[in-house]
């Protein structure tokens, strides 16, 4: 995903800078069962969208609770990151509907952008610029009060304070991820998309990273909608899973129920299952 969202004073979307309804296309009896008295945070509703003749989104739909943990999985040419990205407004439905935060985002986007982010290593910011300049951009896009007292709060929640000065381009790829998880957090975002925010990091670094994101979702009651494959992350992150393949959504429960579905140990071996039809067999066989 190369993408990210941001909010100037004009309410302009820039590049730049976490219930399930009656429609969505569930499996597991928990997910059915998963039911909030809050309006979700994020709706998609009945979402497709077509790149000329590849229908790479195929009528999938699917809400998010308040405050909820997510893990959206599903190999290359799944639909995940268009998924995510009209979630944040940067591709226009060929039809359906996506509302984040209760607001519709093809049109009314500017509403809410403030209220979100998005994570991905695979966004750089720019190199010649400092920690402290990069995070200060962000800070006034999104329109953040006293941006230099928040920098120095979140550069010492995530041991940044030392590198603030540094020209993000002589960060190391760990330093480079803590940074980007900065830019994530600059504006304490309700809803929080993540694509793959521990790719590429070793395991300690990973693992710092993962610790972070829980003790901010759990002090902010932040929504996540989490990318990855790294199925141990999904595991230990994500109260419940959504499974895409080819466009659409094959499967929809919390972690231990698909476990217990598949008759698997591990996600992975979930994941693997459905990547390859060897769910589909089984359930034509039975």
């Amino acid at each position: 995903m190369g993408v990210s969202l941001a909010l100037d004073a004009r309410g302009g979307a820039h590049p730049g800078p976490c219930v399930i309804g009656d429609e969505a296309p569930i499996v597991g009896q928990t997910a059915r069962t998963m039911i909030s008295v809050n309006p979700p945070a994020i709706t998609v509703d009945n979402l497709v969208k077509v790149y000329k003749t590849v229908t790479a989104v195929d009528g999938i739909s699917f809400d998010l609770t308040p405050g909820s943990i997510t893990g959206l999985l599903g190999g290359n040419g799944a639909g995940k990151t268009t998924t995510i990205a009209t979630i944040m407004g940067l591709v226009i439905p060929t039809s359906g509907r996506v509302s984040v935060l209760g607001t519709d985002m093809t049109h009314h986007r500017h509403r809410v952008l403030h209220r979100m982010n998005f994570e991905s290593p695979y966004v750089e910011m720019p190199k010649r610029l400092t920690i402290r300049q990069n995070l200060k951009v962000f800070g006034q896009l999104y329109g953040v009060d006293d941006v230099a007292g928040r920098i120095a709060t979140i550069a010492a929640e995530l041991d940044l304070t030392d590198l603030l000065d540094r020209p993000t381009g002589q960060l190391s790829a760990g330093q480079k991820t803590r940074v980007s998880l900065a830019k994530s957090l600059i504006n304490r975002p309700e809803v929080l998309l993540l694509d793959e925010p521990t790719a590429s990091l070793d395991p300690d670094t990973a693992d710092w990273v993962r610790t972070r994101l829980e003790r901010y979702c759990a002090e902010r009651g932040a929504t996540v909608l989490l990318a990855s494959h790294n199925m141990l992350e999904v595991e230990r992150l994500c109260e419940r899973v959504i499974m895409m393949k080819a466009g659409r959504i094959v499967d929809d429960d919390t972690p231990q129920s698909l476990l217990a579905r598949y008759g698997r140990s591990t996600l992975e071996e979930v994941f693997l299952d459905v990547a390859r039809g060897r769910g589909e067999a089984q359930e034509a066989a039975q």
